[in-house]
């Protein structure tokens, strides 16, 4: 977001700390916000399901064969109660031991083919799960990497985490086993069925009368626990984002120097007590429905040997004590895999929920984007104009910029100053296309920069901004982020003209420094120091300074302002002030008000002009401090 609408915190409020600037309308509306998708519900999920089903297509080899290994041992232990049939039948009353023997022989030949087929149907389906989940990440995070600055200006950090890490994960069971559960279960009830029909049809029936109100409580069931869960994964999402915010080195400092640690504890501890809530009611949601169906399909082996004692006895046709015995441990055998495929269709009506937060993600709009044939500079010069530019966050609202027409010969400097609020930050966003023009052009040596392809534009301009981003390695580490071959020696060069080296030179472990959070092991001065340095490194033709001193105080601006000084020779410069004393030597200054350019000029000229300038002038004078 640009420096003239600073965000503020809010760490313990339950709604996203965020800027509250009109909202850029091409982004996505999301439900309430992103952390509270719509459930996918009704006709949605089918067309859900068959997404679902489109993440597993380019392993779709594999999945046949583990289709055909759990379809194989199914048949093969669906063998062993015909195997006990016969040895309860025929092999004990007649005494016949070769028989037995081969047939015992077969009854353990059976579980050993089952057994090895369900460790190999268990590597395939998990490594085939695991590279779903492995492709879910990378597109989640290859899109984020896509959306527009006004996106993560509205989204907490932590929500965006919580969708890769949380709801991905949470996601692990059912992409790594439902699949092979559906096979192998089906496979292992319409086996267990047609086997219970050769043996009994009669008892066949009596097994299953029930099985029709078993899958419409299962249903029932599902849905419950699919609505907790989407309310279960944002509550995960917002603690998440109330750690990610409070325990960074900033969110720590705020916390203890505002006296609002406890506060902040008790925060968080509200919000745990709610997801403890949430998991309870998750986990008990139809637990009795459940059990009620594991209680009758328990006793389904007494409800059997009832009616063909009671069939028996009423004179109706017998059924022998191997087919009775071989028919109940089939009917044990059908229990399994259908409770298992009950719950199987619970875990999958819980998983909609899961996958609604990631495809609502995966659906995000990117309005900036490549062209499909983009121009592609080998060598940029660095002209960069502005011609007739318009910006709006919002179509229907004021615009932020307007009629801007400005133009910045290649090695040129260009100072742009004014109030608060005023579009400094905005304008030069657009260079970098962290945000498209609304109305106009902005071009880079005549090419449009929306014609440009995304490589050129990144290594044509560079941005040293106030808040400057260090990751949590070592400076070298932070170095190579813009140039990841660049040698030592050119490390240290960079370092020399950022005016950092011979500091970093004199920590102990030198370049291999960890600068630590955000970079919280050195002041402001040498981070911006160490940022400078990194453009450095990547050398761009074309250089945004974005107030880039401002949070500094008089002496450490002096000494950046010698490495800024390094950085600009022989590129074209654009400078966002908010000090003026270091813009008086541009070529060129623009002042901005309400979102126009209301003056233009030398340092000189619009001093002259005693307008605009010259009050800001005479303001920043004023609140200069003594030396």
């Amino acid at each position: 977001m640009p420096h003239d609408t600073p965000p503020t915190w809010t760490p313990s409020d339950a709604s996203p700390g965020e800027p509250r600037p009109a909202k850029d309308p091409r982004e996505p509306r999301l439900a309430k916000d992103p952390g509270e998708p719509r459930p996918a519900e009704g006709p949605e999920e089918p067309r859900q399901l068959r997404r679902i089903l489109r993440l597993f297509r380019p392993y779709r080899a594999r999945l046949a064969v583990v289709g055909l290994l759990v379809c194989a041992a199914s048949l093969v232990s669906v063998a062993t109660p015909f195997l006990l049939k016969e040895i309860l039948d025929t092999a004990i009353p007649q005494g016949r031991t070769g028989l037995l023997t081969l047939l015992a022989l077969g009854m353990v030949l059976s579980a050993v083919v089952t057994s090895v087929f369900g460790v190999l149907q268990t590597l395939i389906s998990t490594t085939v799960g695991q590279q779903v989940m492995h492709d879910l990440r990378t597109a989640v995070y290859g899109r984020l990497q896509r959306m527009s600055l006004a996106f993560f200006t509205r989204t907490r950090t932590g929500e965006v985490q919580s969708r890769i890490a949380n709801d991905i994960g949470g996601m692990q069971a059912t992409v790594t086993s439902t699949a092979t559960s559906l096979v192998s279960n089906s496979t292992s009830v319409i086996a267990t069925v047609v086997a219970m029909l050769a043996l009994d049809w009669r008892l066949t029936v009596v097994s299953l009368l029930l099985l029709p109100l078993f899958v419409w409580i299962s249903r029932r069931v599902g849905r419950e626990r699919k609505k907790i869960a989407t309310e279960r994964q944002k509550q995960m999402a917002a603690m998440a984002a109330t750690v990610t915010e409070s325990l960074s080195v900033s969110g720590i400092l705020l916390g203890r120097t505002m006296g609002r640690a406890d506060s902040l504890t008790r925060s968080f501890a509200d919000e745990s007590a709610e997801l403890v809530r949430l998991e309870v009611r998750s986990n008990m949601a139809g637990r009795w429905r459940m059990a009620v169906i594991t209680i009758v399909m328990a006793a389904m082996p007494a409800v059997l040997y009832w009616s063909a004692g009671l069939t028996f006895q009423m004179g109706g046709p017998t059924v022998s004590i191997g087919t009775l015995v071989a028919f109940v441990s089939l009917q044990q055998g059908l229990f399994r895999p259908a409770v298992s495929l009950l719950s199987t269709g619970v875990q999958i009506q819980t998983s909609l929920a899961l996958f609604q937060r990631i495809f609502e993600y995966l659906d995000l709009p990117v309005d900036i984007t490549e062209r499909d044939r983009p121009v592609s500079l080998e060598r940029v010069k660095g002209e960069v104009r502005f011609e007739g530019v318009e910006f709006r966050y919002d179509p229907e609202g004021a615009p932020v910029l307007e009629g801007i027409d400005i133009t910045v010969p290649a090695g040129g400097s260009l100072a742009v100053v004014g109030p608060t609020g005023s579009g400094k930050s905005t304008l030069s966003y657009l260079v970098p296309r962290l945000y498209d023009v609304t109305a106009g052009r902005v071009t880079l040596d005549g090419v449009d920069v929306r014609d440009l392809d995304f490589d050129t534009l990144a290594r044509a301009v560079g941005v040293v901004s106030q808040e400057t981003y260090l990751f949590h390695a070592s400076v070298a580490d932070n170095l190579r982020f813009a140039k990841p071959d660049a040698t030592d020696e050119e490390l240290h060069a960079a370092a020399r003209a950022a005016q950092i080296h011979d500091h970093i030179a004199a920590l102990p472990d030198g370049y291999d420094t960890v600068v630590g959070e955000r970079g919280h092991r050195f002041s402001g001065g040498e981070k911006q120091r160490l940022a400078i340095a990194r453009t450095i490194l990547r050398d761009p033709p074309v250089l945004i300074l974005d107030e880039a001193t401002s949070a500094l105080d008089t002496r450490t601006e002096h000494a950046v302002q010698r490495a800024i000084d390094a950085l600009s020779a022989d590129r074209t410069t654009l400078t966002i002030a908010h000090r003026l004393s270091t813009v008086r030597g541009a070529d060129q200054i623009v002042v901005l008000d309400g979102g126009r350019a209301v003056e233009r000029g030398t340092h000189e000229e619009l001093l002259a002009g005693n307008g605009r300038y010259a009050a800001l002038v005479r303001r920043d004078t004023l609140l200069e401090p003594a030396p």
